[in-house]
């Protein structure tokens, strides 16, 4: 019976661990994509940082990163910015990569 608990115990340790990264890695993936779409749009330092953190705090609308599309695609259209849906997908898929790699930089 302890190896069941034991093994119980880790399984549910290593859950919490593996959702703890994710949270880090969509945090992190979310604060660069908001420093690549500030960039776009020709944001100074200040308004770069600030967007970022915009973008971070968009992800807690709704699961999944719907949200934080929709709030990219729709600023980026509304700096004039020539994007399309397709490229935000793709550079979500890019800093997700970014982020990843940073992270298990910092181990």
């Amino acid at each position: 019976m302890t190896d069941f608990n034991d093994r119980q115990k880790g399984e549910e340790a290593k859950y919490a661990f593996d959702e703890e990264n994710a949270f880090k890695i969509a945090a992190r993936r979310n604060r660069l994509l908001g420093q690549w779409a500030a960039e776009l749009m020709g944001l100074d330092e200040e308004e770069t940082k600030a967007y970022a953190t915009a973008v971070v705090q968009a992800d807690f609308e709704e699961a999944g990163d719907e949200d934080v599309i929709r709030k990219l695609l729709g600023d980026l259209t509304t700096a004039e910015v020539d994007v399309d849906e397709a490229g935000v997908r793709t550079a979500l898929e890019e800093k997700t990569i970014e982020a990843r790699r940073q992270l298990m930089s910092e181990s």
